[in-house]
């Protein structure tokens, strides 16, 4: 849903308790509704003007059994009227849809926070099957929280047997009774989702007519419980955003439209190549719906097949890109060291995840690093650039097309399934300003008795020519095995391969100087300390690093898009701090790699949880290196 936000703000409703910000989670059984009925709180969230930040957290299971913990399904919103990075550290109110919902999410709510639980759903049965001996509901051990029993179970129930659904069917709504006690509590609209679940069950009228009234008994109820000291409604003003048309996004649609909106800049035709996995895959399900934009989409039978297609599109004169998470870039990496060797364009999208192997499929991790920067064979370079929110997927997409198509490169693009599934809203850019980078495909033939070169080189790039085959007088061959710098054929020569490899190498690092210096993003240039992180973990640093400026502290932000290569002032900016701190969600392998480049020691922080860091993680290893503990003290 898109919308306009102006000069003007709402004013305050004096009834209401005013808040800043709301962290609100949603959790239950993998098959009641919590993904949806987050993204539609995150709609109504939108609508209502707030900035705001989500977390889908996915079960790795497909169908786990019913009630157990390890298919437990969650979204977190932040929401407030100030900017607003991350999904919260902690939830404010937790809605508990079953045992193991509560089980498994209780111990992150806040101290004195509220917790809606449904009665209907806390059995003997359900409770051993979350592993609680006794009923949390009735002994100590939810002592420290507000909590509200509701029976949502039976509320639902009577609130669409009207419809003569089957008790399986009617319980399906209970999502839909427990959003609309949300949109009360905070004051959203119903409109915007009573004519989604139109839209949605068009074609089953009565499954519509029920969702829509589980919603309205919802929202009913808070109504006439408002007397209760336990229920209450709460504004949260809108944020001051600046003006525009914003629409709310996640990391994987802004992807494919800055691929599509790249490919555009550079004036080619896009074809994509993937293969599903885990969290990958939306990225194909998007650009196969924009057709109108002539994408071409192919989805192959194994992820060797998806890269070495996108290659031949490359080859061919469009621009080939591919996708897919930790393992299945594995399988793609011989297949990228073709790329470099015939040197064509290629973009190359990581939506990483929890690893090794198939590992946490659905959880968020940074573990690819060293994957992207040195994982292949032989000595073959290439640039990796990291995106840090959703919104800036778009910008990211775009400037990897930039440096692909101008120098005549595979990129690697690496996001993770935090960003790819998180959602923000994303102010529309204006399509008509974005700059504009023609590809110079060469069309026109060598002088008569002169051969045509596809390794020769442009002297301020080094990148070589690119030619259609087909073109007559531009027929050549380029492939794996090693060519003749000046000719483009075959050679086992050894300087000759010594001069290629350095030549593609200095390429490579001759990017630098055509990415923009790098910035501080809070701070000053210099001082006590620096946090230094890349891609998602944006968010959590930057409002660690706001809320230790805010104490005194000499902390400023840095964060990196250019991965391979660094910009060219990252070496003096790094070494002009006393200390560098450096949060990952790995093992310490950006830290690594900048020990690797420019001997810099660097403090580590690190977090491989398959759940993104929160601001007081950071915040207390920022106040424990400037004590000069470890970060983890």
């Amino acid at each position: 849903m898109d919308r306009r936000v102006d000069d003007n703000t709402n004013p305050s409703l004096p009834e209401l308790d005013e808040l800043e910000s709301v962290v609100v989670r949603f959790a239950g059984d993998s098959g009641d509704g919590m993904q949806l009925t987050g993204a539609q709180f995150t709609a109504s969230t939108a609508l209502a003007g707030h900035d705001l930040s989500t977390f889908p957290d996915f079960p790795a299971e497909i169908r786990a059994p019913a009630g157990t913990t390890f298919g437990v399904s969650a979204f977190q919103i932040n929401f407030g009227s100030d900017r607003v990075l991350t999904a919260g550290d902690e939830p404010d109110v937790l809605v508990a849809m079953n045992p193991a919902a509560l089980k498994v999410n209780i111990d992150n709510l806040r101290q004195g926070g509220l917790v809606v639980v449904d009665t209907g759903s806390f059995s003997a049965r359900n409770q051993k099957k979350a592993g609680y001996e006794s009923n949390p509901l009735e002994d100590d051990s939810l002592s420290g929280y507000r909590v509200m029993r509701l029976d949502i179970t039976a509320y639902t129930l009577e609130a669409v047997k009207q419809f003569g659904l089957s008790n399986k069917d009617a319980l399906r709504c209970k999502n839909m009774w427990t959003l609309g006690l949300m949109l009360w509590m905070f004051g959203r609209q119903r409109k915007p989702i009573t004519e989604w679940l139109k839209t949605k069950f068009g074609k089953m009228p009565e499954v519509a007519k029920s969702n829509i009234a589980a919603l309205n008994a919802g929202h009913a109820f808070g109504e006439t419980a408002e007397l209760s000291s336990d229920l209450k409604r709460y504004e949260i003003r809108p944020a001051h955003l600046e003006p525009g048309t914003y629409r709310t996004v996640t990391g994987s649609q802004s992807l494919a439209w800055g691929l599509v909106a790249g490919a555009q800049c550079a004036g080619l035709k896009l074809m994509f190549g993937s293969y599903p996995i885990t969290p990958a895959s939306t990225l194909l399900h998007l650009l196969a719906a924009m057709k109108q934009f002539g994408i071409v989409t192919f989805q192959a039978e194994d992820e060797i097949s998806a890269i070495c297609a996108a290659i031949g599109a490359s080859f061919a004169g469009s621009l080939g890109v591919t996708s897919s998470s930790g393992p299945g870039i594995a399988l793609k990496t011989e297949a990228m060291g073709l790329a470099i060797s015939t040197e064509l364009p290629l973009i190359i999208v990581n939506s990483q995840r929890g690893g090794p192997s198939t590992g946490l499929p659905t959880k968020t991790e940074q573990s690819d690093l060293y994957q992207a920067i040195y994982g292949r064979n032989g000595d073959s370079p290439l640039p990796v650039i990291g995106t840090r929110s959703p919104g800036d997927c778009f910008e990211t997409a775009i400037e990897a097309v930039r440096i692909a198509t101008k120098y005549m490169t595979p990129v690697i693009l690496l996001s993770d399934g935090y960003t790819a599934n998180a959602a923000e809203p994303w102010k529309l850019p204006d399509l008509e300003s974005l700059e504009k980078f023609p590809t110079q495909i060469v069309e026109t033939p060598p002088e008569e008795g002169e051969h045509f070169n596809p390794y020769e080189r442009d002297p301020e790039t080094l990148s070589r020519p690119w030619a259609k085959p087909g073109t007559p007088g531009l027929e050549h061959r380029i492939g794996g095995l090693e060519k003749s710098y000046e000719t483009g054929h075959i050679s086992y020569d050894a300087d000759n391969h010594q001069k290629m490899t350095d030549t593609r190498m200095a390429k490579i690092a001759g990017i630098a100087a055509d990415i923009p210096p790098q910035e501080v993003f809070q701070g000053t240039e210099g001082g006590e300390m620096a946090v230094v992180g890349w891609g998602s973990t944006f968010g959590p640093i930057d409002q660690a690093v706001h809320r230790a400026r805010d104490k005194g502290l000499d902390v400023s932000h840095i964060h990196l898009r250019h991965l391979n290569p660094f910009p060219s002032n990252l070496e003096g900016l790094l070494k002009s701090y006393k200390k560098v701190l450096v949060p990952e969600m790995n093992t310490g392998q950006l830290m690594t790699v900048l020990r690797d480049r420019f001997l810099l020691e660097a403090v580590p922080l690190n977090k491989v949880e398959g759940q993104p860091f929160k601001i007081r993680e950071i915040e207390g290893a920022i106040a424990n290196v400037l004590n000069g503990k470890g970060a983890a003290s």
